[in-house]
């Protein structure tokens, strides 16, 4: 299943949400289940026929370093409360810095409704940290630096040549594949279910801060 058939996916859901707050007549029928990643991959050349996870679908066991270097247990975090998963590509983006920006104007309102934010990227975690005080960031920034978890997300496609020395730079060496997650935001339920996925592979494309807060007020409510 390639990403145009995702991409309709979200909208339908979306629409479905905003419209008739049915997502949880249909969480029930898409049970969640885990995608199988132990087997080895190759990524596409294109942002476009990335395969990735689906509303329904189960995030995979993820521990990675948080902007201290410490690891992170992604899954033991998101039993605590709901999740807005945000994969960004670095903080040498400008697009994502403003996305970055945008996500902490409303930090506090997705907080109130009982969410946590918590953004990954292809940075190292020295990187995250320039990336906090940069933006101003209250919120927590993990280092996929070498794509471990977007692979799993089925986010990572191969980079055009012209990033190899920036994401050896952002990652501190560790993106020895060259590759790029293709910028997302998934939110989840407390037992790491996807409930609803932005995924666009135009990286100038995100979701604005309004939206995401509709969509996050929207579940919140159909969901308690």
């Amino acid at each position: 299943m390639k990403f145009p058939i995702a991409k309709i996916f979200t909208f339908i859901t979306l629409t479905a949400v905003l419209a008739t707050g049915s997502l949880k007549a249909n969480a029930e029928i898409n049970q969640p289940f885990s995608r199988d990643t132990s087997k080895a991959m190759s990524y596409p050349d294109k942002s476009t026929d990335i395969s990735p996870l689906l509303i329904g679908e189960s995030i995979p066991a993820v521990k990675i370093p948080a902007s201290d270097g410490q690891l992170y247990d992604l899954n033991a975090s998101i039993t605590q409360k709901p999740t807005i998963l945000v994969f960004y590509r670095g903080g040498w983006c400008p697009f994502c810095n403003k996305e970055l920006a945008g996500i902490q104007t409303i930090q506090a309102d997705l907080v109130k409704m009982g969410y946590q934010i918590i953004a990954i990227s292809t940075d190292s975690p020295e990187n995250l940290s320039k990336s906090i005080d940069k933006n101003q960031l209250t919120y927590k920034l993990l280092s996929d630096a070498d794509l471990a978890v977007s692979k799993q997300f089925g986010l990572a496609f191969k980079a055009p040549a012209a990033y190899g020395k920036t994401l050896e730079a952002g990652s501190n060496g560790k993106n020895i594949d060259k590759l790029l997650p293709v910028p997302s935001v998934f939110i989840l339920d407390k037992k790491g279910v996807i409930l609803f996925e932005y995924i666009n592979p135009d990286f100038r494309q995100r979701i604005s801060p309004e939206l995401m807060l509709s969509v996050a007020a929207s579940l919140s409510k159909v969901n308690k």
